[in-house]
């Protein structure tokens, strides 16, 4: 196996496991919003408080972790959205040389501009550990890590697709 494979499988395999743990947080989401709407509606018949400001705070952070790591589990399995409609009617290798040039023109520099803005905001709320203000609130240094890691990864999968259309336009000249 050469040096590029192997790279691309190691970054394939990472964005799989990212991209399964986030199927996996869907139901979790789920669960957690269905019981913030049952919670306030059946503590408003019942006059208590059945849900808290934490769940409120876990379902937005399991969106947010769902969303973040399922990007570069999309862009693996090619079912990012597409803007342009002539896309369809041009052959395989029109449609890899667009999918590459966007790939390096448009993809990598802006994953890489939002990573360059994240880090420090990562690295402060990791300082501080910083907490909600929220009574009852949950830690926010770990949740403010997803875009990080999730950006980073879709790095990772643009610079494995790079390397997979690359290798394809190499060795399919027609």
């Amino acid at each position: 196996m050469r040096y590029w494979d192997s790279i691309t499988h190691w970054i394939n395999r990472l964005t799989l496991g990212a991209g399964g743990l986030a199927i996996a947080l869907v139901p979790l989401l789920v669960l957690v919003g269905v019981w913030n709407v049952v919670g306030r509606y059946l503590g408003r018949w019942l006059g208590m408080n059945l849900t808290s400001n934490a769940f409120l705070e876990l379902q937005w952070y399991l969106f947010s972790a769902v969303f973040l790591l399922g990007a570069a589990y999309t862009l693996y399995q090619n079912g990012h959205v597409r803007v342009d409609v002539l896309y369809n009617r041009w052959s395989e290798r029109q449609q890899a040389w667009v999918d590459l040039l966007a790939t390096l023109l448009f993809l990598l520099p802006f994953v890489a501009l939002l990573l360059w803005v994240t880090a420090p905001t990562v690295i402060a709320a990791w300082r501080v550990g910083e907490q909600s203000p929220d009574p009852g609130g949950l830690p926010r240094y770990w949740v403010k890590s997803l875009p990080l890691f999730g950006f980073g990864l879709l790095f990772l999968q643009g610079i494995a697709q790079v390397i997979r259309l690359s290798h394809w336009l190499r060795h399919n000249q027609r």
